[in-house]
């Protein structure tokens, strides 16, 4: 897949500054994390980024990794583009190790992309709810899933993924909560983020040792 590296680090050092003077708790882990703007790895391949996120849900990573690399062998080591997808028979996705509901999925993606119903190339210029709306109707992608691809392919820098559990974690240990937090109080902390949610959820994951590339 295509990376490119994120590294404006004008707005990224607005955005530290922002957070540090808008919130002393957070400031703290911004002052002990080690992340630089240049470790924000973008997906650039924006179908490419898609259709992994689809094959990795509800695995685990090194499994998503088994059935990438087989799932590809089928064309010469390189994820099919929709079209040439949407012309391989069921039973050799299947037998890559795609399951029957994740091959639904990635049918349901090649078959809007190839109609035209879903321009991934319009994205980068379209807002981010707009975004999460058209990636919500494509089967088997949810919210969560759309906010990765705003975080990780696009670069968007104020996106806070409240349902990810392992924000939740980070959230309930910084801020010494007695429980995971809930969407009101998550929602009410990240007002003091505005407008860089991303780097302050891109250091909460980091603070637990996490990665979300």
């Amino acid at each position: 897949m295509k990376y490119e590296s994120y590294v404006d680090k004008r707005v990224w050092s607005k955005g530290v500054k922002h957070i540090k003077k808008n919130d002393k708790v957070l400031a703290r882990v911004l002052g002990s994390v080690k992340f630089q703007p240049d470790e924000w790895w973008l997906h650039k391949d924006y179908y490419a980024s898609i259709v992994r996120a689809i094959i990795y849900q509800q695995i685990s990573g090194k499994a998503g990794d088994a059935i990438i690399k087989k799932f590809a062998s089928l064309y010469n080591g390189k994820l099919p583009r929709p079209a040439k997808f949407l012309a391989t028979p069921e039973k050799m996705v299947r037998a890559a190790g795609v399951s029957p509901q994740k091959y639904s999925y990635l049918v349901d993606l090649c078959t809007r992309i190839e109609d035209g119903r879903l321009e991934l190339k319009k994205f980068s210029k379209m807002d981010d709810e707009k975004i999460i709306e058209e990636l919500d109707e494509v089967r088997g992608i949810g919210r969560w899933t759309a906010e990765m691809f705003l975080m990780f392919s696009l670069g968007r820098v104020d996106v806070v993924p409240y349902d990810d559990l392992g924000l939740q974690k980070s959230v309930q240990r910084v801020y010494k909560l007695r429980a995971l937090p809930s969407r009101e109080k998550f929602e009410m902390l990240s007002r003091k983020w505005r407008p860089y949610g991303t780097i302050a959820s891109l250091y909460l994951w980091r603070s637990q040792d996490g990665s979300k590339e």
